[in-house]
């Protein structure tokens, strides 16, 4: 049997063919070729068209059709990974009724900031682990209450991998992972959250039905089959946030295990079986793929929105004529610490671990007789690693204590200049790993179909490319603390 998985990401749709007798990778492609916009229309604000994913995720899995290297009707199985925390609402045709509100949108921030004001007598963090923020809840209360008209004609609202499943099956459905992410789980009773949605006077009606993370979601639709060549048998069998399926895809289940990836957001997520929630919200706890009432595996995580995604405006502002490759061979040319050179990479919306506020990105200590491009290029992979550095301080004051990290080895952590960085600021091994969520999510579609026996099996081939240890730490220590002290000035004023 052959798995597809699909990873709707914010810059483009990814798909990878997985072999389930040897777990490798046959092919993958991924759609557009530039990456996907997000639409602004108001600071603050950040939206995607749900059609526009639809169809990329089938030009993707044409594009990886045309390789020649498989049966497309010898896939089984589809797993979905997709960006978290965004809202897609549909009418009763399964239409979209507005562009879906994605994970770095700030509008509803406020409206989640006054929900927890009255909310947390309730003992509403240590039952939900988080406060509602501008996460999806908080994004459907701003649509309930700013389009009210759009809002009336709302039969389900649904997280983009939802909605991505909608597409192939006809099914609306979700999970116990996925709805935690809208901060829509109430772990002490272990149900949907009737507290927060009376709070927005949101109907539980609106939800989707919930199933086991490794679940059929539904069968493919005849229509879809024939369009994408596919037998009319196969099923999605799994379905997770980004950052879940990320720690999947790098066999990161267990307590103490931890995961980070470094794409258009970073992110580190540490798995616990303990109701973990700090104070202020500043990390997040959702359930992850395998939480079970009795046995309730959670994941940490700690956000950062301005990491590609700066790397990525650097590139097209500074970096025309060069490839991401010469970038970071340039970088890697200037010394460590870019020679006084600093970059606040906070450029991407409101960030949670600095209480949802919008610091905005800073360039500091330009020369212009000195500095260079390349130096700018250092400095914002170094601001980078120093970002991560902030955010697992405070995972460290909620118990997470990390030894090594996994990675696979894509986007930042492709460079040489973040790997040495990363490791160096945290302080923390980081092992990378040959893999990437689309193939995470293949995997997870064929633990959902039952082709694995158990996970050993499903990640017997994850082959680890190489382990960076924490160097200089001290000469990184120094600069962190330069780095923090101008970070803190921006938050103070």
């Amino acid at each position: 049997m052959l798995l597809l998985g699909i990873d709707l990401g914010t810059s483009s749709i990814k798909v990878s063919v997985v072999d389930a007798t040897t777990n490798t990778r046959i092919v993958s492609a991924s759609f557009p070729e530039s990456e996907a916009p997000i639409l602004s229309d108001k600071a603050g604000w950040a939206e995607q068209d749900p059609l526009t994913w639809w169809a990329d995720t089938k030009e993707a899995i044409k594009k990886a059709h045309q390789s020649g290297l498989y049966n497309p009707k010898d896939i089984g199985a589809i797993g979905i990974a997709y960006q978290m925390h965004g809202l897609v609402v549909v009418d009763k045709m399964q239409k979209p009724l507005r562009n879906a509100i994605i994970w770095c949108d700030s509008r509803a921030v406020e409206l989640g900031n006054n929900a927890y004001s009255e909310l947390k007598k309730q003992n509403f963090l240590s039952a939900h682990l988080n406060s509602p923020g501008n996460f999806t809840a908080s994004k459907l209360a701003w649509v309930k209450q700013h389009e009210p008209d759009l809002y009336a004609q709302i039969d389900k609202f649904m997280l983009p991998g939802d909605y991505l499943s909608m597409c192939f099956t006809g099914e609306i459905n979700s999970n116990i992972s996925s709805i935690s992410e809208g901060i829509l789980w109430n772990f002490e009773k272990n149900k949907l959250s009737d507290l927060l949605l009376n709070h927005y006077g949101i109907d539980a009606n609106l939800a989707p039905d919930l199933l086991p993370v490794f679940s059929t979601y539904g069968k493919i639709r005849p229509t879809v089959a024939v369009e994408l060549g596919l037998s009319t048998d196969v099923v999605v069998t799994f379905k997770a946030g980004d950052q879940p399926n990320n720690a999947l895809s790098l066999n990161v289940f267990e307590p103490g295990e931890v995961a980070a990836t470094a794409g258009t957001s970073g992110v580190i997520y540490a798995v616990t079986d303990k109701l973990v929630y700090d104070q202020e919200s500043r990390v997040n706890t959702f359930a992850h793929v395998n939480y079970q009432d009795s046995k309730p595996n959670l994941g940490v995580l700690l956000c950062i929105n301005g990491t590609g995604i700066q790397n990525s405006w650097l590139k097209k502002v500074t970096g025309a004529g060069y490839d991401y490759p010469q970038i970071n061979e340039q970088a890697a040319q200037i010394p460590i610490g870019s020679e006084g050179v600093q970059v606040l990479p906070f450029g991407n919306g409101a960030e949670r671990m600095l209480l949802n506020k919008t610091v905005q990105a800073h360039i500091e200590n330009m020369d212009f007789l000195r500095h260079s491009a390349a130096h700018l290029w250092r400095a914002a992979q170094e601001g980078i690693a120093f970002a991560f550095r902030y955010g697992l301080d405070i995972m460290r004051e909620n118990g997470i204590q990390p030894e090594i990290v996994r990675a696979g080895h894509a986007n930042l952590f492709l460079s040489p200049v973040f790997q040495q960085s990363f490791a160096a600021a945290t302080g923390v091994s980081v092992e990378l790993y040959e893999n990437d969520g689309s193939v995470g999510a293949a995997l997870g579609a064929g633990l959902g179909i039952g082709i694995y026996r158990d996970r050993k099996e499903a990640f017997s081939g994850l082959k680890k490319r190489a382990t960076i240890e924490p160097a200089q730490v001290e000469l990184y220590n120094d600069l962190y603390a330069q780095w923090k002290k101008s970070l803190e000035y921006k938050l103070s004023n």
